[in-house]
C-alpha cells in the first residue's frame, strides 16, 4: 500500500520537476540571446531582455508552484495511508478469519501492519513486535507444550494387566503403585483407554473374545 502511494508520488513528481526543467531551459536560453546582442541595437536588446524577465517569471512561478504542489501531494499521500490504513485496520479481524482469504493475501496484510517480529523461546513464548514508525509491542504466551511419552515399563504393564483387568481398574492399580503418566499426573481410565489405542494394545474384551 505504502509502495504503491509512493511510486504515484514519485510519477506525478518527474512530471512536474521536468516542468521546472523546461522553465529553467527557457529562462537560461533568454539569456544567452540577450548577452550575446549588440548594446548598439537598443530595441533588440530590449525585447530580448523583456523576453529574458518573462522567462524567469515563469521560472519562478514553475518553481513555486512544485513547492506548493509537492506539499499538498504529501498530505494527500499521507491522509490517503492514514485512511487506508484505517481501514485495513477495521476489516483486519474479517479479513483475516475469513476461510476464502488465500494464505498469500493474508502474508501480504501481516507485511502492511508489522515491520518485524522476533521470537524468544524460553519457559514463556516472547514475541517482540516492531510497527512501522517505531512503535514495537510484546506478547507474553505459554511456552510450546513439551512432548509426553509414556515410559515403556507402564505400557508393559497395561498391556499385561488388560488381560484381566478394565481401564478403570488398571488406573487405579498404577495410582497405588505410585506410576504416573506420561504428563506426570496420576492415571485415570480414559489415560489407559488412550494408552491403548496409541500403543495398538487389544482390550479386555478382545482378549476374551481370543481365548473364546
Amino acid at each position: 500500500m505504502q509502495q504503491e502511494l509512493q511510486a504515484r508520488l514519485h510519477e506525478v513528481e518527474r512530471l512536474r520537476t521536468e516542468q521546472v526543467e523546461r522553465a529553467r531551459y527557457a529562462a537560461d536560453l533568454a539569456q544567452r540571446r540577450y548577452m550575446r546582442v549588440d548594446p548598439d541595437n537598443r530595441l533588440v536588446a530590449d525585447t530580448l531582455e523583456a523576453d529574458w524577465n518573462q522567462k524567469l517569471r515563469a521560472l519562478e512561478e514553475a518553481q513555486l508552484e512544485y513547492q506548493q504542489q509537492h506539499q499538498k501531494d504529501s498530505m494527500t499521500v499521507e491522509e490517503e495511508l492514514r485512511r487506508r490504513l484505517h481501514t485495513l485496520a477495521t476489516d483486519f479481524p474479517r479479513l483475516w478469519r475469513d476461510p476464502n482469504t488465500p494464505d498469500r493475501e493474508r502474508k501480504r496484510l501481516a507485511h502492511l501492519l508489522l515491520q518485524d517480529v522476533t521470537l524468544i523461546k524460553r519457559e514463556q513464548l516472547l514475541i517482540h513486535i516492531r510497527f512501522p514508525g517505531g512503535a514495537t509491542r510484546t506478547l507474553e504466551l505459554p511456552g510450546p507444550r513439551r512432548v509426553t511419552v509414556t515410559p515403556r515399563s507402564v505400557i508393559t504393564e497395561v498391556d499385561r494387566l488388560l488381560d484381566d483387568h478394565s481401564p478403570e481398574a488398571i488406573a487405579n492399580i498404577l495410582n497405588a503403585r505410585g506410576s504416573v503418566s506420561g504428563y506426570g499426573k496420576p492415571f485415570t481410565g480414559r489415560m489407559i483407554n488412550r494408552v491403548k489405542v496409541k500403543y495398538g494394545l487389544k482390550s479386555r474384551f478382545e482378549r476374551l473374545q481370543k481365548e473364546c
